[in-house]
C-alpha cells in the first residue's frame, strides 16, 4: 500500500471516531438531563445549560483554536483536544454538584473545540478533490450516528447503571481515540507556519459569545435584553478589529468576498440554529408529558440520526458531482416540513407521528450536512482550511446555543421555573408549539441563504 492512501485510510478512521463521539455524548446528555434534574433538583431552564455551557465553551474556542492548527499543526491539536475532552468526561461523571458539572462541561467543551475546529481540515487537507466528499460524507455519517447510538444507549445506561454511566463511556471511546491519532497517522499538517495568533481578537469574539448567550438565557427579564445587547456590541468590535488585525484570527474577506464561503456558512448557522434544541424538547416531551422511560425515549429520537447516517455519505458523493446548494437546499426543505408537523404535536399524539417527523427531519439533515461542508472546504485555499472548518463547526456551535436560547426563553415564558410534569404539561407543550413553529420559519429562511449561495466553486 502506498503512503497517500494509507494516510487517507487512517484519518479517515481517526476522523470518523472523534466525529462519532462528541455527538454520541450530546444526543445521550439530551436523554439523562431528566435524571440529573431529579438528581440535583433542577427545573428545565436550569437543565438546558447543562447543554449550553459546553456548546458556549466549544464555540468560544473553536476559531483560536482552528487557527492555531493552521500555524502549529492540525494533527497536533486535534490529539490534545481529544485528551482534553477524554479528561474531562471523567469530571463531569463524578459531579458531586450543579456548579460542579457546569464547570465539568466548560472544560469538556474546550477539548470539543480543538476537536471540530481541526477534524474536518486534517480531512481536507488529506483527500483530494475528486474523492473528498465521499470521506466528508462518511465523516457525517459518523455524526448521525453517534447522534442515533446516543439516546438509546445514553437511556440505556441510565436506566440501568445511572447518568454519570454516559459520561464514563467517553472515557473509553476518547482515549482510543487519541491513541490512534498519536501513533497511527503519521506527518503534521500545517499551512500558514508564518502567521501568529491575534490575542485581541480571540478575548472580544469569546467575550462577546459569553456575554450575548448569558443574556439569551436571562430572557426575558431587562437585564437579559441589555446583555444580550452588550454581547452584540463586542461582536461587532471583534469584526472591526478583525478588519485591520494583521494577523486577522478570522477573515472578514472570505465573508465579504467569497460568496460560497459566506451563505454556505449562513445556511449553516440557520439550520442548527432551528433544529438543535428538538432533541432537548422531545426528550422532555416524551418522559416528563408523556410517561416514556429514558429507555424508550432514546430509541424513538434515534429514528432521526439513523436516516441522516444512512444519506449522509450518498449525499456528500453526489455533491463532488452535483451543485452542492442543490442538494442542500432540497435537504433544508424537508427539515422545515418536519418542524411545521412537530408544532402539532400534543400530550395524546401518537408515537408513530413524532417517528414520522423525526423521520423527514433525518432525511433533511442527510442531505443537508456534507454537501454544505464540501461547499465551504473547497471554496478556501489550503492555508485557510484550519480556519475555514473552525468557522464552520463555529456556525453550527452557535447556531445549536441560539436554539438552546430559544428554547429557553419559550419555556420561561409558558411554563416559568416549575419542574415539567404531568400535570403540568399545559405551559410546556404550549411553549414547545411555538418554538417549534419559530423553528420551522427559521429553516424557511435557510432555503433562500442555501440557494442564494451562487454556483458551486472550483474545488481546491
Amino acid at each position: 500500500m502506498s503512503a497517500a492512501p494509507r494516510t487517507e485510510r487512517i484519518a479517515l478512521v481517526v476522523a470518523t471516531l472523534a466525529s462519532f463521539l462528541t455527538p454520541f455524548m450530546g444526543s445521550a446528555t439530551n436523554v439523562v438531563l431528566p435524571a440529573i434534574g431529579r438528581e440535583m433538583a433542577l427545573d428545565a431552564v436550569a437543565l438546558s445549560w447543562v447543554a449550553t455551557a459546553y456548546l458556549l465553551s466549544a464555540a468560544v474556542f473553536l476559531v483560536p483554536f482552528g487557527k492555531l492548527a493552521d500555524i502549529h499543526g492540525r494533527k497536533r491539536v486535534f490529539v490534545v483536544g481529544l485528551l482534553v475532552y477524554t479528561a474531562t468526561s471523567a469530571l463531569c461523571a463524578i459531579a458531586p454538584s450543579f456548579p460542579f458539572l457546569l464547570a465539568g462541561r466548560v472544560a469538556q467543551g474546550i477539548g470539543g473545540g480543538m476537536i471540530f475546529g481541526t477534524g474536518v481540515a486534517l480531512l481536507t487537507s488529506i483527500f483530494p478533490p475528486g474523492k473528498r466528499g465521499l470521506a466528508l460524507g462518511v465523516n457525517v455519517a459518523a455524526v448521525y450516528l453517534g447522534l442515533s447510538l446516543g439516546p438509546p444507549l445514553g437511556g440505556l445506561l441510565t436506566q440501568q447503571l445511572g447518568w454519570r454511566s454516559v459520561f464514563l463511556a467517553n472515557v473509553v471511546l476518547g482515549a482510543g481515540a487519541a491513541a490512534l491519532a498519536a501513533w497511527g497517522l503519521r506527518g503534521e499538517w500545517k499551512e500558514s507556519p508564518g502567521d501568529r495568533l491575534d490575542g485581541k481578537g480571540a478575548v472580544l469574539y469569546g467575550a462577546g459569545l459569553c456575554v450575548l448567550m448569558y443574556g439569551l438565557g436571562q430572557l426575558p427579564a431587562a437585564r437579559g435584553a441589555g446583555l444580550a445587547l452588550l454581547g452584540l456590541v463586542l461582536l461587532a468590535a471583534f469584526v472591526a478589529w478583525e478588519r485591520r488585525a494583521a494577523y486577522p484570527l478570522l477573515e472578514m474577506a472570505l465573508f465579504a468576498q467569497n460568496r460560497v464561503f459566506a451563505f454556505s456558512n449562513l445556511a449553516a448557522l440557520i439550520n442548527y440554529a432551528a433544529t438543535f434544541a428538538v432533541g432537548f424538547l422531545l426528550s422532555l416531551y416524551l418522559q416528563s408529558v408523556r410517561g416514556l422511560s429514558a429507555q424508550a425515549t432514546g430509541a424513538l429520537l434515534a429514528a432521526q440520526p439513523l436516516v441522516q447516517a444512512g444519506l449522509s455519505p450518498f449525499a456528500g458523493r453526489l455533491s463532488d458531482r452535483v451543485d452542492p446548494r442543490l442538494v442542500a437546499s432540497a435537504g433544508m426543505g424537508l427539515i422545515a416540513v418536519g418542524l411545521a408537523l412537530l408544532a402539532f404535536v400534543g400530550p395524546s399524539t401518537p408515537a408513530g407521528f413524532v417517528v414520522g417527523c423525526l423521520v423527514l427531519l433525518g432525511a433533511g439533515f442527510g442531505l443537508f450536512s456534507s454537501p454544505n461542508t464540501n461547499a465551504v472546504m473547497g471554496s478556501v485555499e489550503r492555508r485557510s482550511y484550519g480556519v475555514a472548518s473552525a468557522t464552520l463547526a463555529t456556525m453550527r456551535l452557535v447556531g445549536q446555543m441560539l436554539s438552546m436560547g430559544l428554547a429557553s426563553l419559550v419555556l420561561a415564558v409558558f411554563a416559568g421555573r416549575e419542574a415539567v410534569g404531568p400535570g403540568r404539561a399545559g405551559g410546556f407543550v404550549a411553549g414547545m408549539h411555538v418554538a417549534f413553529a419559530v423553528y420551522a420559519l427559521l429553516c424557511v429562511a435557510g432555503v433562500f441563504a442555501s440557494l442564494a449561495r451562487g454556483q458551486k466553486a472550483p474545488a481546491r
